[in-house]
C-alpha cells in the first residue's frame, strides 16, 4: 500500500489555493514527458492518449458539477534533470494540480524529489520502469502505470532461455533506466544458467559507436542485448554493429521498440526480437477502438498506460470529491483496484455516475490496471519478433 501522504501546512496551502479549487470551471493537469531527446518519436502519441481521456471525462459532462479538464504540457527532454525540474515548476505555476508522467525514469526521480514532493503533487508515470522506483521516497505521491523493469529483466532473460540462447553480450544506455534494466537483466539471465560475455554502457547523443561495438564484438555473443533508446544511443549501437558485421541479431527492451527504429534500419532488422509493456483483451480492445475513433495512433509504445494514467487522475478526483492534488493522491489506489464495477476505456462517463452515486469502481483500463505494492502496476509484456521490417507477436508473458 502507498505510504499515507503527509500533509503539511505548505501543502495544504498549495493544494487548496494555487494549484487548484474544487468550484473553479477548469482544472489542469500536467502531462510531462519528454517531447525532445531520446524517445521523442513515441511521447507525441503518449501526449495525445492522455488527453484523450481527459476529452472523454470532459464530453461525459460528468466531473464534479461541471468543472472540465485541460492538459498543460512540459518537456523533460529525458535525460536532464534540471531541465524536467524547471518543466514541472512550469506546470505548477500554470496551475496543475497533478502530472501524468514523467516519461523517463531519471526525469521522474527528479521531478519527484524536487517538485512533486515539497508541493504535494501527485503523479502518475506511464513509462518510467527503473527498479529503484518502488523503494523512492515518495510520501504516496508516485504511482505508475507500466511495470517496472525489476520484472522486465526477467521476462526478457525466460525469453531468451526459451530460445536457447546461453551467451550474450550487453549494452545499456547509461542512466537510471539502463542501469536498473541491466541489472536486474543479468541477475535473472545469470540465474537461468546464461553468460555475459560483457556490458558495455553507453551515451547518448553520440556520433560514433565504434568504441563501444569494438568492445562488445570482442568478447562476442550469440545476440547483442540493446537496452537503450530508440531515436539515440541504442539505435548507434545497432547501426554500427551493422556496419561492421559485428553482430546481426538483436535483443531489445521496451525503450527500444518504435517505428522510427525500423523506418531508419528496415529490413537489417529481420530475425531480431524483444520486449515491451502491452496488453490483450477486452480493455485493450476497446483501447484500440477509440484511438481510431479519434485518429490517434494508439499503436505505439506506452499509449494505452498514457491514457490509464490521466484516466486514474480524474477518476482519483472524483472518488474523493474533490479537483485537489491531496484528494487524487488519496484516492488513486481505491480506483485503480476490486472492488468496483470494473471500467474499460470509452466508460469512463460510466465511471464518473458511479462514483457519484457513492459506488466504486475498478479501473481495469487499456492495461489491466492492477496497482500493487508501492503502487505500481503488476503488468504484461508483449514478446515480438522483427519480421519484414515489421513488428509481430509472438506470444505475451
Amino acid at each position: 500500500m502507498k505510504k499515507l501522504l503527509l500533509a503539511t501546512a505548505a501543502t495544504s496551502l498549495v493544494a487548496s489555493g494555487a494549484l487548484a479549487d474544487n468550484h473553479a470551471s477548469d482544472v489542469k493537469f500536467g502531462v510531462l514527458l519528454g517531447f525532445t531527446g531520446p524517445i521523442e518519436s513515441l511521447t507525441p502519441m503518449m501526449g495525445d492518449s492522455a488527453e484523450l481521456a481527459l476529452a472523454e471525462i470532459n464530453d461525459s459532462g460528468n466531473f464534479l458539477e461541471g468543472v472540465t479538464l485541460s492538459a498543460v504540457r512540459g518537456d523533460t527532454t529525458c535525460v536532464d534533470a534540471a531541465a524536467a525540474t524547471a518543466a514541472a515548476e512550469q506546470l505548477l505555476s500554470d496551475g496543475a494540480v497533478a502530472i501524468v508522467g514523467a516519461a523517463c525514469s531519471g526525469a521522474s526521480t527528479a521531478v519527484l524529489a524536487n517538485v512533486a514532493m515539497p508541493n504535494g503533487v501527485p503523479m502518475i508515470s506511464p513509462s518510467s520502469t527503473s527498479p529503484a522506483l518502488s523503494t523512492a521516497e515518495d510520501n504516496g505521491l508516485f504511482f505508475r502505470t507500466a511495470p517496472s523493469d525489476a520484472r522486465q529483466g526477467e521476462v526478457l532473460a525466460q525469453v531468451l532461455s526459451d530460445k536457447g540462447v546461453s551467451s550474450v553480450a550487453v549494452t545499456y544506455t547509461n542512466n537510471d533506466y539502463g542501469k536498473g534494466f541491466s541489472d536486474a537483466f543479468a541477475a535473472s539471465f545469470e540465474s537461468m544458467g546464461g553468460s555475459i560475455t560483457t556490458t558495455v554502457p553507453h551515451e547518448d547523443g553520440k556520433g560514433d559507436y565504434s568504441a563501444e561495438v569494438g568492445a562488445l564484438a570482442s568478447a562476442g555473443g550469440e545476440a547483442l542485448v540493446v537496452l537503450g533508446y530508440a531515436d539515440q544511443g541504442g539505435k548507434g549501437v545497432i547501426q554500427s554493429s551493422l556496419d561492421s558485421g559485428a553482430f546481426d541479431t538483436f535483443v531489445m527492451g521496451d525503450g527500444m521498440y518504435a517505428d522510427s527504429l525500423l523506418a531508419d534500419l528496415g529490413g537489417d532488422m529481420d530475425g531480431s526480437y524483444g520486449t515491451v509493456p502491452w496488453s490483450e483483451g477486452e480493455g485493450a480492445d476497446a483501447f484500440k477502438a477509440i484511438t481510431e475513433a479519434a485518429g490517434i495512433n494508439g499503436e505505439s509504445s506506452f499509449t494505452r498506460e498514457s491514457y490509464d494514467a490521466a484516466a486514474l487522475l480524474a477518476l482519483a478526483a472524483m472518488k474523493g470529491g474533490a479537483a485537489t492534488s491531496e484528494a487524487i493522491a488519496a484516492n488513486v489506489m481505491d480506483v485503480a483496484n476490486a472492488p468496483g464495477e470494473p471500467i474499460l476505456p470509452g466508460e469512463l462517463g460510466k465511471a464518473l455516475e458511479i462514483l457519484a452515486d457513492g459506488g466504486d469502481v475498478d479501473y481495469v483500463g487499456a492495461t489491466n490496471v492492477e496497482l500493487v505494492g508501492p503502487g505500481e502496476a503488476a503488468g504484461s509484456y508483449r514478446e515480438y519478433v522483427i519480421e519484414g521490417a515489421g513488428y509481430e507477436t509472438v506470444t505475451f508473458r
